[in-house]
């Protein structure tokens, strides 16, 4: 009986072995993925801000993605998370943030979460980031995704990101992953004058903006094309 017993003992921590190595393999390979993302995705086209890169090389992509999809986590394209909605390709992630300058003192508005991934990149980067989601069950599980990864200064709401989140504006910068048909007001209103806001704008074309508040209104200083899932919830819409 004892010998079964021990046997059947080594047989366990030899099992819980294997699985720990296998976990430790697949950990070692997604941050080789990671690395690899940042120098050929990023390094190597046009994202030089090193804020940026140690944020994109630091935040885990594929704790943000469906478990189907995380050995795609780190490829060169968006990935579906349900709901008609996409986790942006890594570049445009980057492009975006870098486009914001952020400081590590800024309080940044997030317009459309979705899985949270860029919410956790710029909670890297600021002292406070403040970000809407209009889908509930998104919402949810971005909030999840981010307490149990740690991110205490990103704040999550279900909400009309047309909208805003006015009791804590305004904000040092503002960003927006899905694209309204023109820029919204109560967002530039919501932006301190000379703050900065990352924004596609579009229909059927689409081109990424980064903007400047004016005292006059908004400044673009630089854009981009890209493709994004268009912007829902625009009062008086039908």
């Amino acid at each position: 009986m004892t010998a079964w017993v021990a046997r059947g003992a080594a047989l366990v921590i030899g099992t819980m072995a294997c699985a720990s190595s296998s976990a430790e393999l697949q950990s070692s390979a997604l941050d080789t993925a990671r690395a690899r993302m940042v120098n050929e995705q990023l390094k190597a086209r046009d994202i030089r801000d090193e804020r940026v890169l140690d944020a994109m090389l630091k935040v885990p992509r594929h704790l943000f993605v469906p478990a189907a999809l995380r050995g795609q986590a780190y490829a060169d394209s968006p990935l579906p998370i349900g709901h008609d909605q996409t986790i942006s390709q890594p570049y445009i992630v980057a492009f975006m943030t870098q486009g914001l300058k952020i400081e590590p003192g800024n309080r940044v508005l997030e317009i459309g979460t979705g899985s949270g991934y860029q919410a956790a990149i710029l909670g890297v980067l600021a002292r406070e980031v403040y970000t809407i989601e209009i889908v509930p069950p998104l919402a949810e599980r971005a909030r999840e995704t981010l307490a149990e990864q740690g991110y205490r200064n990103v704040h999550v709401r279900h909400g009309n990101g047309y909208l805003g989140w006015p009791e804590h504006a305004p904000f040092d910068r503002i960003m927006v992953t899905a694209a309204p048909d023109e820029v919204p007001p109560s967002l530039v209103e919501q932006l301190k004058p000379g703050g900065l806001m990352a924004i596609p704008v579009g229909t059927v074309s689409q081109e990424l903006r980064i903007l400047r508040r004016t005292a006059t209104g908004v400044e673009t200083l630089e854009t981009l094309p890209v493709r994004f899932v268009p912007m829902t919830g625009k009062p008086g819409a039908p």
